[in-house]
């Protein structure tokens, strides 16, 4: 049965969350990433598609080069009224085959209105404001991990107290033999930073 909406000065809790802003999770049809965030953007709407500083050797030379790290995914900060809005603007979904941006669900939970149907995914402030930290960092060893190819280090939660990823809040695990921090923005997609030695990080009380 569907939680009964809780109501906060004579407002629904899921009304009021329709009309603040939140970072929404919206998809992008493949190998388009680069135009949906030109059009996101053309709109002054604020939006975050994380990037990849890739290492590569040129005429002998080493380069630094950006591309989409989750090229699957961009994030808008907006009310749920505003995204809606977005994606039946016939200028940014034309009618094809496949729409350039469509919702992202949330598979965990139910709406309150409909519980046949998953309600879109919302990221935390807190938990945006992380990963934005973490990939804006300009180093080639960020990657996207998978569940399947990490080992958790006793799972502990910990916080970066120096380097390049200072601030940052994660897990520590081993990928490839190299002490890493994991942060889960949510179910599949995991992000690594470089090598983090030990003295570098301290367990973070939950």
């Amino acid at each position: 049965m569907p939680s009964i909406p809780k109501i906060k000065d004579g407002v629904s809790v899921e009304n009021a969350h329709k009309h603040s802003k939140q970072w929404f999770v919206l998809r992008v049809s493949y190998g388009r990433i680069f135009k949906a965030k030109e059009i996101i953007d053309a709109r002054n709407i604020e939006c975050y598609a994380p990037m990849r500083y890739k290492q590569i050797t040129k005429h002998g030379k080493k380069h630094i080069i950006t591309e989409p790290l989750i090229p699957s995914f961009i994030f808008v900060h907006l009310s749920q009224e505003e995204v809606d809005a977005m994606l039946h603007d016939k200028n940014v979904n034309s009618i094809e085959s496949r729409p350039l941006l469509s919702y992202y669900y949330d598979h965990t939970s139910y709406r309150q209105d409909n519980p046949d149907l998953n309600p879109p995914l919302i990221i935390p402030n807190e938990v945006m404001d992380n990963f934005i930290k973490l990939t804006s960092v300009k180093n080639p060893h960020i990657i996207p991990v998978t569940s399947q190819n990490i080992q958790y280090k006793l799972g502990d939660h910990v916080i970066v107290t120096e380097g390049d990823f200072e601030g940052i809040q994660g897990r520590v695990a081993r990928i490839a033999g190299q002490q890493r921090v994991i942060v889960e923005l949510f179910s599949g997609c995991l992000v690594a930073t470089a090598y983090i030695p030990k003295e570098a990080m301290e367990k973070k009380n939950q």
